[in-house]
C-alpha cells in the first residue's frame, strides 16, 4: 500500500508538471463610433463578463471621434477600478482617438496605435456653446468690451481647468506625457502614431492586435496595490462587438430617432384623446413616448428647448380645437421650431438634430393644424343635424286641419303649426321659426309648390 500512495503520487506531480496549459484568453472591446450612452454600455458590460470569464485582458480597440462627457468618464471609471489589464489600442490603420478617445486611452494601463492612425484634439466642448482655444483666449480689452460673456468665460474656463486636471492625473497614473495632454485639451493639438510614441503619449506600436499582445508579454502592470506580470503571448482573441442591446441604445439615442419618437408618442396620444376607443394611436403613442423618455434623460437636452417644444404643439393643438384665426397656431409654430433647435444642448456634431428632420416635422405639424381647421370650418358650414334649429327651414305639408288649428309633419311628428296664411289640409308650407312645441310655418308660394310636386 505505500509503495501504491508513492506511485499515485508520482504520477500526480508529473501530471501537474507536464500537462498542457491552457491558453492565455484576452477579450478584444470595439469601441467604434461617438462616444455615448451605447459605447459606454457596451464596453462596461463586456468588461464585466471578461472579469466574470476570468480573462487574462482586455484590449480596447479604439477608433471614435469623441462624444459625451459624461459617457467618457463612466468608462474611465470602469478601466481604472478593472481588476484586469486594460490595453487601449487605436485601430485599424485610418481610425483615431480623438477627443473622449484620448482620455480613454491614456487611462488604459497601455497603450498603443497602429500605423496610420492619431489621436488628440483633446479640447471639451462645452454643452450649448464652444470654448476659448488657449488660457488667454477668454480675456477682454481695457475698454470693457465683451463684459456680458464674463459669466459665460469663468464657466468655459472652469470647463478647460477641470480637463487639463483630468487628462493630467491620467498621465502621471500611467506614466505618460502629462505635458502634450495639457496641450491637446489647451490647444487642440494632435498626433500621428508615430509621433505619439516619440513623444511618450503611447507605448507601443503594433500592425495588429495579436502583435500587441506579443510585444506586451511579460510587462509588469499595476493593478490596485498590486503588480501583475501580463502573460498575452499566444492568446486566445475574444472579440466582443456591440450586441443587440447596444445596438438598440445607438439607434433610440440618436438624436433625430429620439425627437421623432418623441413626437410619434405626443400625437399618438392628442389622437387618443380626441377619439378614445381607437385604441392603435394610444398604444403607439404610449410606447414611443416611453422610449423618446428613456432615450433623452441619457442625452444632454435642454429643459428649456423641451418645455418650447410641448408648449408650441400645444398652442398648435389649441387652434386646432379652438380656432383663433391663426393666433395661437403661429405661435404655436414658432414655439414648437424654437424648442427644436434647443433641444440638444451640445455642440457636438454626433449630438444634434438635424435640421431637414426639423422642418420636415415642422411642415408636417402645419400640415396637420391646416387640415384640421378645414375640417373645423366646413363643419361650421354644415347644416345643423340636431336640435330643433335644423327644423327652421324645412318643406313639409299640412296633416290635420281642425277648428282653425293645423298641424304638420315634421321628423315624422305631428307639431302644432301657427301661420299668418290660412292653412289648409295638405297645404305645402315652409317651416320659418320654433317656437317651444309649436312650428312658425308659411304657405309656399305656387311655383315653388309646383316644383316641388314634381
Amino acid at each position: 500500500m505505500h509503495w501504491l500512495n508513492g506511485f499515485l503520487r508520482c504520477l500526480l506531480l508529473a501530471w501537474v508538471c507536464f500537462a498542457p496549459t491552457a491558453a492565455a484568453q484576452v477579450w478584444l472591446i470595439h469601441i467604434d463610433g461617438p462616444i455615448g450612452p451605447a459605447a459606454s454600455d457596451h464596453m462596461i458590460r463586456s468588461l464585466d463578463r471578461a472579469v466574470a470569464a476570468q480573462a487574462d485582458a482586455v484590449v480596447l480597440r479604439i477608433d471614435t471621434p469623441g462624444g459625451l462627457d459624461s459617457a467618457m468618464r463612466d468608462m474611465i471609471k470602469a478601466i481604472l477600478a478593472s481588476p484586469l489589464p486594460v490595453l487601449g489600442y487605436v485601430a485599424p490603420s485610418g481610425a483615431r482617438a480623438a477627443s473622449a478617445g484620448t482620455y480613454i486611452l491614456y487611462a488604459t494601463h497601455l497603450a498603443a496605435m497602429a500605423p496610420g492612425t492619431n489621436l488628440g484634439a483633446a479640447t471639451p466642448v462645452q454643452l450649448g456653446g464652444g470654448l476659448p482655444a488657449g488660457p488667454g483666449a477668454a480675456e477682454q480689452d481695457d475698454d470693457g468690451a465683451g463684459s456680458a460673456n464674463v459669466s459665460s468665460t469663468v464657466m468655459e474656463r472652469k470647463v478647460v481647468n477641470d480637463a487639463v486636471a483630468y487628462i493630467r492625473s491620467l498621465a502621471q497614473l500611467r506614466g505618460r506625457n502629462g505635458d502634450w495632454a495639457e496641450r491637446a485639451v489647451l490647444e487642440g493639438v494632435s498626433l500621428s502614431a508615430e509621433d505619439a510614441l516619440a513623444a511618450g503619449v503611447i507605448d507601443y506600436l503594433a500592425d495588429s492586435p495579436q502583435a500587441f499582445l506579443q510585444a506586451v508579454d511579460g510587462i509588469p502592470v499595476t493593478l490596485g496595490t498590486q503588480t501583475q506580470l501580463l502573460k498575452t503571448a499566444g492568446s486566445v482573441i475574444v472579440e466582443q462587438s456591440p450586441d443587440w442591446r447596444s445596438a438598440f441604445l445607438a439607434v433610440i439615442t440618436n438624436p433625430n430617432i429620439a425627437y421623432i419618437l418623441l413626437l410619434v408618442g405626443i400625437y399618438g396620444l392628442v389622437i387618443e384623446f380626441y377619439n378614445p376607443g381607437i385604441g392603435l394611436p394610444g398604444i403607439v403613442g404610449a410606447m414611443s413616448l416611453l422610449v423618446a423618455l428613456y432615450a433623452l434623460q441619457m442625452l444632454p437636452i435642454s429643459y428649456a428647448g423641451l418645455a418650447l417644444l410641448l408648449l408650441g404643439i400645444a398652442l398648435m393643438a389649441a387652434e386646432a380645437f379652438a380656432p383663433s384665426f391663426g393666433v395661437l397656431g403661429l405661435g404655436g409654430v414658432a414655439a414648437f421650431v424654437t424648442g427644436s433647435i434647443m433641444l440638444m444642448d451640445s455642440s457636438l456634431p454626433g449630438y444634434q438634430l438635424a435640421m431637414p428632420i426639423v422642418l420636415a416635422v415642422t411642415l408636417f405639424s402645419v400640415g396637420l393644424l391646416v387640415f384640421a381647421l378645414g375640417m373645423v370650418l366646413r363643419g361650421r358650414k354644415r347644416a345643423l343635424v340636431s336640435g330643433v334649429e335644423r327644423l327652421v327651414g324645412v318643406n313639409t305639408r299640412v296633416a290635420r286641419v281642425n277648428n282653425g288649428d293645423a298641424w304638420v309633419w315634421l321628423d315624422g311628428e305631428l307639431w302644432h303649426a301657427r301661420s299668418d296664411d290660412t292653412l289648409l289640409m295638405d297645404a305645402p308650407v315652409t317651416v320659418l321659426a320654433i317656437d317651444g312645441l309649436t312650428a312658425i310655418v308659411r304657405n309656399q308660394p305656387a311655383e315653388t309648390a309646383l316644383k316641388g310636386r314634381s
